[in-house]
């Protein structure tokens, strides 16, 4: 297995540019996710990796080699994709060995790491049925296997579960996860599902037109975000934001009746517009209060959530876990976990620490 290396990596269609001199390192064995809202270039990014688009500026190495010329198939990488791709009038066996068939490996050896990928991802009855006579998740996984059996030095995964129903979904994510540790292959994985990154990945990368924003381990992301894009994007639900403005040494919020918060942070200047970050389970309710709206109820089980609108026309999102239940258009109040909350600059939008 070999790492990935991009330097400097630029992608351009005719005068428009939608990748902008990327650099990032895969570590060998790294599980690498990217992610980022559409149109951001993760999927660009993912398939000039893989040879399928051009460079058009940097540098791409797999291992030792710079493969930024190189042909797809010489690269050493094998890609799933969205769709399965799956020939249907082939069985399971013949469409995981095609590409070993197509490049003149003998029969024995075909069977013997088809045998072995089937046996990886839990195939082995299946082999002599057609695609059609599997489900979305079998057939997705008959994809992986085709990848496996090629043997390649880095996984590619091009969004792979979005055509899935929700419960195949959280089984297939427990499927990757297991294989990614059985093979300890490098994966790199896009996807626009931020819950898949954060269960998935070893390191993730976030992407937003073009550029990456932030580069972490999950964890590393959702606690310490670099700006306020990062912390909004990662994390679910997302971070709430308020306007807020410095004064005298505090963060005064008008979305909370003008609150004065004393954050563990070096405040700018008096009179600086400032974005107060909060997550929805470091907010606590006042139901005494009345200074915010209810939208809606949102009842999960184990935690709920409300919706709520303030003052200034701010939307707030808050967890709670007992049996309130609080009709729309009710009233309710709110305190925050001063200590818990980030503080943003309005301008620029980066973390103010």
């Amino acid at each position: 297995m070999s790492g990935v290396k991009l330097n400097g990596v630029v992608k351009k269609y005719g005068q428009a540019q939608v990748i902008h001199g990327v650099d990032l390192e895969v570590e060998n064995g790294e599980f690498c996710v990217f992610v980022g809202p559409s149109g951001c270039g993760k999927s660009t990014l993912l398939r000039m990796i893989a040879g399928l688009e051009e460079t058009t500026g940097g540098a791409i190495a797999i291992g030792s080699r710079d493969v930024t010329q190189v042909d797809p198939s010489e690269r050493g990488v094998a890609m799933v994709f969205q769709t399965y791709a799956l020939y249907p009038h082939m069985t399971v066996e013949e469409n995981m060995g095609f590409g070993l068939k197509m490049t003149g490996h003998p029969k024995a050896e075909i069977a013997q790491k088809v045998g072995e990928a089937a046996g990886i991802l839990r195939l082995e009855e299946y082999l002599k049925r057609k695609p059609k006579a599997l489900s979305g998740g079998q057939r997705q996984r008959v994809a992986i296997g085709r990848a496996i059996v090629r043997g390649p030095e880095v996984f590619l995964f091009d969004e792979p579960l979005s055509n899935l129903d929700a419960e195949l979904r959280v089984g297939m994510r427990v499927e990757i996860a297991r294989l990614h540790r059985e093979i300890g292959a490098t994966m790199i994985y896009v996807t626009h599902d931020q819950v898949e990154a954060m269960t998935l990945a070893d390191k993730i990368v976030v992407l937003r037109a073009g550029r990456i924003e932030q580069v972490g381990a999950p964890l590393e992301l959702y606690r310490d975000p670099d700006n306020r894009f990062v912390a909004g994007f990662i994390g679910s639900p997302s971070m709430n934001f308020l306007a807020a403005k410095v004064e005298e040494g505090a963060v005064v919020v008008p979305g909370l009746g003008g609150a004065r918060l004393s954050l563990p942070v070096n405040l700018p200047a008096n009179g600086t517009e400032v974005i107060l970050g909060i997550r929805p389970q470091h907010i606590e309710l006042d139901r005494d209060g009345a200074t915010h709206g209810v939208d809606m109820s949102e009842a999960l089980g184990g935690v709920s959530y409300l919706y709520l609108h303030g003052p200034t026309g701010e939307r707030v999102t808050v967890e709670y876990r007992d049996d309130l239940r609080l009709a729309p258009g009710s009233k309710v109040g709110m305190r925050l976990k001063a200590e818990e909350a980030m503080l943003f600059d309005a301008r620029t939008e980066a973390r103010i620490r």
